[in-house]
């Protein structure tokens, strides 16, 4: 029969879909094979096995990195102390920059411009030119006395460190910014309302503030402007304390060539008011220099011309160093 057996051995049993009844059912315990095509590799399928390589490569990565930035931090100090020194040399040497603190050259220059300052050529004795705006230190009792230093140390240190390097402006320097309209042996003079006259000859004026006349009929003047020194005036002429003002100070309100800094040649800053400040046509006319350089020459060859008729009368007067070696024979 059939059945189980007296002495309990198993049944037969009929097989279960897709295996043998009794066999574990696919993922109880095996692990899943991958695997594909037949030739394919299978393996267990399962989270992947570090790689070796990559870590290394990720560190290697790291260190590099941080190489890189050990390396910026140890040379920021000399990034910073290189343009330090570059700045220090462009201020003392070449251009610094200026701020306009007043209305004194309206509309030419506005309060809170900056100006960019030409320091070079004065190093190879180029002098200030008539036409020329000039930043320049006080010749003395131009301007009130300095406001008194900040009493924070940090504040005081820190705005002479900027100074220095021409970062800022300084607190201990009085600087002005005025027109050339003299130089050295010129004669300026104004009558009422003008016009300004230099050696002579009447100025046109277009940069002078609108409304403004050329000179003011309480102020007229007749200057002979010393060698070696300039008169000047601002724009805005009827809100300048320029030359004009300062006639009782020593030098009779002209200003020695040795305080002026250099020539503002250019408008940096706000960008929409940039400009190149040139030499109006004006100090080009014909004439303008005759008493500046025409007269003296004219003196010097004027002087010099008795002098070399005298030493050739005295040459002409010789006898002949032959015919006198002949009479000796």
């Amino acid at each position: 029969m059939h059945g189980a057996s007296p002495n309990g051995a198993p049944k037969h049993r009929a097989p279960a879909p897709g295996g043998w009844a009794g066999d574990p059912a696919p993922g109880a315990g095996i692990p899943a094979m991958a695997g594909g095509a037949p030739g394919d590799p299978v393996g267990p399928v399962g989270p992947a096995a570090p790689d070796p390589d990559g870590d290394e490569d990720a560190e290697r990565h790291s260190h590099a990195g941080n190489r890189k930035q050990r390396s910026f931090l140890k040379e920021l100090p000399l990034l910073i102390g290189i343009a330090l020194v570059l700045a220090l040399l462009i201020k003392t040497f070449l251009v610094q920059a200026f701020s306009i603190p007043s209305d004194s050259m309206n509309n030419t220059l506005l309060k809170g411009d900056r100006v960019l300052v030409d320091k070079l050529t004065p190093w190879f004795g180029s002098e200030p030119s008539r036409g020329e705006v000039v930043v320049f230190h006080d010749p003395g009792g131009w301007l009130p006395e300095n406001p008194t230093p900040s009493s924070n140390v940090v504040v005081r240190g820190l705005q002479k460190g900027l100074s220095f390097i021409g970062l800022m402006p300084s607190a201990d320097e009085k600087d002005l910014i005025k027109r050339v309209i003299g130089v050295g042996g010129d004669t300026v003079s104004c009558k009422g309302t003008g016009p300004l006259m230099v050696n002579g000859k009447a100025l046109d004026e277009p940069y002078i503030f609108p409304g403004n006349t050329a000179c003011s009929p309480e102020v007229p003047f007749t200057v002979h402007v010393p060698k070696g020194r300039i008169w000047v005036m601002g724009d805005h002429r009827q809100d300048s304390l320029d030359s004009r003002f300062h006639t009782t100070l020593p030098g009779g309100g002209t200003v020695p060539n040795g305080d002026v800094v250099g020539r503002a040649i250019v408008v940096a800053w706000p960008v929409n008011r940039w400009d190149v400040l040139s030499i109006p046509g004006t100090f080009s006319q014909p004439g303008i220099n005759a008493a500046g350089t025409a007269v003296p020459a004219v003196a010097g060859v004027a002087g010099a011309l008795p002098l070399v008729l005298w030493r050739r009368r005295r040459l002409l007067s010789r006898p002949d160093p032959v015919q006198q070696s002949a009479e000796d024979c």
